[in-house]
């Protein structure tokens, strides 16, 4: 196995996507990097910091350069940064007279920042579109079975009748609100990195924030109050919500993996009977999609103590926590990006076993209605704790007698209820077809 299975060829497809894996490319990275040195050189070019046939000769050399990768690499292993040697060869390449101009005023720091904020934005496109889909997906499911009835379990034990449609709105919910945090957080996320050697921009003298107003508007980022050189609490919070995403998503498969299992058998991953199969069960279809989910989710939340931990950064520049953010926040995209395809495979593709939904409630003998007959007793004809007492001794009987709870409390009073009425767990729904509109309607209002 390789080093990370994100890496791997043989195991990319179960935790790599490939167009993430693109964007955080080392190809795509060097000419990003590029990319905002062009920019930086056009700002000023047309603010007049530098000729502006300098800053012609940057930008239409960045386009051409032809990166030694190499001897990026060498440079990159004597330095510790990627930026030093990449100037080197930009400026060899676009000539003398044009060669001081290039990276004027910025630091390192400056064009890795803005490089992974262009990164970020980019792999975000993609990682919101599959999120609107598992949206969609999940609306129509809710909707779908808002009537197939089911038992609602707590601390995995059956406790009340609710609808299906009710499960997968609560697996909607959170990720309604994720979608929400997002668009709160890009403004302060997708922004501009340029401060110079330690934040001040003191080498372009009093054009320092024209230059950082305008490469920002060019690369079509936003403006900070200060350099963020040290203030790492955008990329944390961007950790913080991949790890969200990705844990929403899990608590669904945890529920799918459940569910799933033989002696319950209410729900299927697929129909497609080719996926999780065994190497010896021929009989097993394991819910290996599932899985994958919750294993990216732990995964992330690990790692998202390490994203934290890089925020204890010195002064005006830091030591070590940039370089702890390059070896997690890429594997946290990559990874939620992962989660999200194979979510979306479970919102398109899951099969719903409504018949055997409906006999595993037939099948509790009416125990999941303790509750109902319970409030059916209190107060009108006897004390709550005299009903909850007559309730729980006749389920003891109907764990001893394979009967229905009805009948034997019906035995035990004879109250005139409506008792037929009581039979029906599809009575005792209480708000939750309301509860599945408010997030069905809360998915318009997105």
């Amino acid at each position: 196995m390789a080093l990370s299975p994100t890496d791997s060829q043989l195991f990319a497809p179960l935790f790599g996507d490939a167009a993430i894996a693109e964007q955080f490319s080392d190809t795509r990275f060097v000419r990003t990097m590029l990319d905002v040195e062009a920019a930086l050189a056009a700002v000023q070019g047309q603010l007049r910091i530098i000729p502006i046939e300098a800053a012609d000769q940057i930008v239409a050399g960045a386009k051409t350069l032809e990166v030694n990768i190499e001897q990026l690499q060498a440079g990159l292993e004597k330095s510790g940064v990627p930026v030093i040697d990449l100037v080197r060869q930009l400026r060899a390449h676009v000539g003398q007279e044009a060669a001081d101009y290039v990276h004027w005023g910025a630091t390192t720091q400056d064009i890795v920042d803005t490089t992974r904020v262009l990164q970020i934005r980019a792999a975000l496109v993609s990682m919101e579109q599959t999120l609107a889909e598992i949206i969609t997906g999940l609306a129509q499911l809710a909707d779908q079975h808002r009537h197939t009835l089911m038992a609602g379990r707590t601390h995995s034990q059956q406790a009340l009748p609710i609808p299906f449609g009710l499960k997968v709105a609560n697996w909607l919910a959170p990720l309604l609100r994720h979608r929400q945090r997002l668009a709160e957080m890009k403004p302060r996320l997708l922004v501009v990195q340029f401060g110079g050697a330690a934040g001040t921009l003191a080498a372009l003298g009093d054009k320092g924030t024209a230059v950082q107003t305008a490469l920002a508007q060019e690369l079509n980022l936003n403006v900070p109050p200060t350099p963020w050189h040290t203030q790492r609490d955008n990329l944390a919070e961007l950790a913080s919500w991949l790890s969200l995403v990705s844990g929403s998503l899990a608590k669904m498969a945890q529920d799918i993996i459940l569910l799933a299992q033989s002696e319950v058998a209410e729900v299927r991953e697929t129909a497609d009977s080719s996926r999780g199969g065994s190497s010896t069960m021929p009989q097993k279809h394991n819910p290996i999609i599932s899985e994958l989910i919750i294993a990216t989710a732990r995964t992330n939340a690990s790692l998202l103590s390490a994203m934290h931990q890089a925020l204890v950064q010195e002064h005006e520049r830091a030591t070590h926590g940039w370089q702890m953010e390059w070896l997690t926040l890429p594997q946290m995209m990559g990874l939620t990006a992962v989660s999200l395809q194979k979510a979306r495979f479970l919102s398109q593709n899951l099969v719903v076993d409504d018949a055997q939904m409906k006999q595993n409630v037939v099948a509790s003998n009416g125990l999941m209605l303790a509750e109902a007959i319970t409030f059916a007793l209190a107060p009108t004809h006897m004390s709550r704790a005299e009903a909850k007492q007559l309730v729980q001794a006749a389920c003891q009987v109907v764990l001893q007698e394979n009967r229905h709870l009805v009948d034997v409390v019906q035995e035990k009073t004879a109250l005139p209820l409506d008792w037929q009425a009581l039979r029906e767990e599809a009575t005792y729904l209480g708000a939750a077809n309301e509860f599945i509109d408010r997030v069905l309607a809360d998915c318009k209002m997105d």
